[in-house]
């Protein structure tokens, strides 16, 4: 598995917390021209000219091809289709889709080839890379993510390029969703006695025996959008300063007491359930004697936009109060 290139209570009150916290009113430095010209400074503090909005897009991660998707803007090419269908379910591609490569060294040629309006990307992929593709072909860059600002940033990255695209009026709706989706989600554990509880959330894989775990710390869009939820990570560790993400092993779990220990494992391989079956260290935490270990569903980008982020939150609430 790739990661990123590297990489409330009632709803009322929820509605409130989401709609004065999470960053909706962000300015994306866009202007629209008289004629449908656009203007827009991108996370690099680069402007961004376009004739019209545009309609032909490639995106190089997959955050900015589900919010494409998302607004009603079927990419014409995306890095990786086969890894965005394996991970990302909330928002699937057209067969038309063109594959350009891996998100990490995407093929200049076959983006070239496609004529694009606009390749969407994130501050991840490489600057000689953004400029090879900026000799043809317009480029908006977004922070893949912010620890200082997940939801934030997630909903600022969802509004440059509806701005880019001329899909502002479907942003609103979008993020509304999202915010009634904690809202109710928040009513839905606190109505199961889990408000306050403990979690901990986190990825794994193996590789030579060695299993290599990694938390989502606060700061984590998916441990943002879980304590929107009122529960609270148990993690204490830090995490980088873009994705909030930690590094541990198992001896490293021991630091967690008897919390609801969520996990999404990649398709191919599940270290929880297979490399550490028969770990005595794993076996003596005490969320695993009790029972309290969670595989989440396959499918959700745990780095996307709104709409994965709606199926994360499902999913957190059907395993947990379901």
């Amino acid at each position: 598995m790739r990661t990123p290139a590297i990489a409330l209570t009632a709803v009322a009150a929820a509605s409130a917390l989401l709609l004065t916290g999470c960053g909706t009113t962000e300015n994306t430095g866009a202007e629209a021209a008289e004629g449908g010209a656009i203007s827009i400074v991108d996370d690099r503090g680069e402007t961004i000219e376009l004739a019209a909005p545009a309609e032909d897009v490639v995106a190089l991660e997959w955050n900015a091809a589900e919010n494409l998707v998302a607004l009603g803007v079927m990419p014409v090419g995306v890095a990786d289709v086969e890894g965005y269908t394996t991970w990302v379910k909330s928002e699937p591609l057209d067969d038309s889709v063109t594959d350009v490569g891996t998100r990490g060294e995407p093929s200049i040629d076959a983006i070239a080839g496609l004529a694009p309006d606009l390749v969407v990307t994130t501050t991840d992929l490489s600057e000689s890379a953004i400029s090879q593709i900026e000799e043809f072909a317009p480029v908006l860059v977004v922070h893949g993510a912010d620890a200082s600002n997940g939801i934030g940033q997630m909903e600022k990255n969802l509004e440059s390029i509806a701005t880019a695209t001329g899909h502002e009026a479907e942003v609103a709706e979008l993020i509304t969703e999202f915010e009634q989706k904690v809202a109710d989600g928040a009513a839905a554990l606190e109505a199961a006695g889990l408000a306050g509880a403990e979690f901990a959330m986190s990825d794994a894989w193996a590789s030579g025996g060695e299993v290599s775990i990694r938390p989502f710390a606060k700061g984590s869009l998916l441990s943002d959008v879980t304590e929107q939820l009122g529960l609270v990570n148990a993690w204490t560790g830090e995490g980088d300063a873009v994705y909030g993400l930690a590094s541990t092993d198992v001896e490293g779990l021991t630091a967690l007491g008897d919390v609801e220990f969520l996990y999404i494992a990649s398709v191919e391989q599940d270290p929880y359930t297979n490399e550490l079956a028969g770990n005595a260290v794993w076996q003596s935490l005490p969320f695993v004697q009790s029972g309290k270990v969670h595989r989440l569903p396959d499918g959700i980008w745990m780095f996307g936009g709104p709409s994965s982020m709606n199926d994360y939150i499902d999913a957190v609430v059907d395993t947990l109060a379901g």
